[in-house]
């Protein structure tokens, strides 16, 4: 269980993109082209980011997307509200292939991540975070297995890296669930149990692991991503320049550090001005030890 006490610690920051998100998440990095992509859910903007450079650009969407996973090098599976597609990555061409919750105007997607062995969990939500109005979904051998329901806020969806636990939180009640699972499939082989709850200023939002099984959790509202080890003990709380950090991704070479993006959504003007970087993307030198995120599988192996 965490409490208020943070002991934050300062590292070595820097900011990635200028650019404001309103709402930023879903990122994620593809080490073979040293590229990050994150979007801006809100205004239906992906970015992509050079990473060892610097060169950042962005394109609209036709849809309002959370997240991606690399499929290979030239194509990509990107979640929207409507549902999956694969998006070419050399003109940004989207074909649908398969629909999420389409029949429901009133969800969209939210935070997501790959499995290990290439299952894709995927989570939705209410368009105003209605009250166990969203979802946990896996995308297995090209289908969609729902695996837990009325979720408020799904987050923190990450793996370890051996693949046999999954996590995932409801940033509504602020815990952090742990679930045993097949590591051949990805899916579930026992009821999530709870991790951790959170206390304090900001709320659970999302969250990697590292090559150590440390989950890296970003805390909206809190400034600062916390670093738990996989028994729920805080071991670091690194500051982030913005005050709603949303989601982190190892980034890098030797994936040492960690790309943050952050979010202004709800601010009013006088939050705002309290805090200059929101809305900006980071990257923090965190000197953990990363590791690359899978490709995701759209079929039996």
């Amino acid at each position: 269980m965490t409490g208020p006490d943070d002991n934050r610690e300062d590292v070595p920051t820097m900011i990635l993109s200028g650019a404001r998100c309103h709402l930023g998440e879903g990122p994620t990095y593809d080490a073979a082209s040293d590229t990050a992509w994150w979007f801006d859910i809100l205004e239906r903007r992906l970015f992509e980011a050079r990473v060892a450079s610097g060169e950042v650009v962005f394109h609209r969407l036709p849809v309002m997307a959370s997240a991606l996973a690399m499929i290979d090098d030239a194509h990509q599976l990107l979640v929207a509200d409507d549902g999956l597609y694969v998006r070419s990555v050399s003109d940004g061409r989207l074909s649908r292939y398969l629909p999420l919750e389409a029949d429901d105007p009133a969800t969209r997607s939210n935070d997501a991540r790959v499995h290990p062995c290439g299952t894709f969990w995927i989570g939705t939500m209410g368009r105003n975070a209605e009250r166990g109005a969203g979802a946990i979904y896996a995308l297995h051998n090209g289908e969609l297995i729902r695996l837990f329901a009325d979720i408020s806020i799904p987050n923190a969806i990450c793996f370890a890296p051996d693949g046999a636990t999954g996590y995932f939180a409801d940033s509504r009640t602020n815990v952090l669930c742990r679930v045993a699972l097949d590591p051949a499939t990805g899916l579930p082989v026992a009821a999530p149990s709870e991790l951790l709850v959170h206390r304090g200023a900001g709320s659970l939002d999302g969250a990697v692991v590292d090559a150590d099984g440390v989950i890296w959790n970003a805390r909206w509202g809190g400034g600062c991503v916390d670093a738990y080890s996989a028994d729920g003990v805080r071991l670091r709380t690194v500051r982030v320049p913005a005050k709603q950090a949303s989601c982190p991704a190892f980034v890098g070479r030797d994936f040492s550090r960690l790309l943050v993006t952050s979010a202004h959504e709800g601010m009013d003007a006088a939050g705002r001005a309290v805090d200059p970087d929101h809305g900006r993307t980071f990257v923090l030198d965190v000197q953990a030890r990363g590791r690359p995120e899978p490709r995701v599988r759209l079929g039996p192996s």
